[in-house]
C-alpha cells in the first residue's frame, strides 16, 4: 500500500508542473477574449486592436452569403462609447481550449435585441495570444 501511496504520489509530481503550464497558457490566451469583452462593453475600438491579430478576419452570413471583413474594419465599428441599453447586455467566455500555440474559445453575447455566438481561433505569436479568427451567428434574443 505505501508503493502505491508513493508511486501516486510521484506521478503527481511529475505532472503539476504541466498542468500550471496548461494554465498559465488558458490564463495568457484568455488575455485577448476579455480585450474582446471590454472593447463590445465600452464601445472603443482600441480594445479590439489589442485582442484581433492585425491579419484576423471576421465571418458571417448574410441573406444566405458568407460575409466578411478584415479586424481593422471590425474595430472600426467600436466608436461609439457603450449602447445605451449596456446594463441590460451580458457577455462570458464559455468555452477555451489550448494546444500549443492555437486555440478555440466560444463566446456568448446576450443582449435585450439579439443572442450572438462567437468562434474565436487563438493563436500565440511572439509569445502573445490573439483572436486570428471569428465567426459568429445571430439568433433572436433569449428569455430573460
Amino acid at each position: 500500500m505505501t508503493r502505491v501511496l508513493v508511486l501516486t504520489l510521484f506521478a503527481c509530481c511529475l505532472t503539476l508542473p504541466a498542468l500550471a503550464q496548461s494554465q498559465a497558457e488558458l490564463d495568457a490566451a484568455r488575455v485577448p477574449l476579455e480585450a474582446y469583452l471590454k472593447g463590445h462593453a465600452t464601445g472603443d475600438g482600441t480594445h479590439m486592436r489589442e485582442a484581433f491579430h492585425p491579419d484576423a478576419r471576421i465571418f458571417w452570413m448574410r441573406n444566405g452569403q458568407v460575409a466578411s471583413r478584415t479586424a481593422a474594419e471590425f474595430a472600426g465599428l467600436f466608436n461609439r462609447g457603450p449602447a445605451p441599453d449596456e446594463a441590460d447586455r451580458k457577455r462570458s467566455i464559455t468555452h477555451l481550449e489550448v494546444t500549443g500555440d492555437v486555440g478555440i474559445a466560444t463566446i456568448e453575447l446576450d443582449y435585450p435585441n439579439a443572442f450572438l455566438t462567437d468562434y474565436m481561433t487563438l493563436i500565440k505569436v511572439d509569445g502573445a495570444w490573439k483572436i486570428i479568427n471569428k465567426s459568429y451567428t445571430r439568433a433572436a434574443p433569449r428569455d430573460r
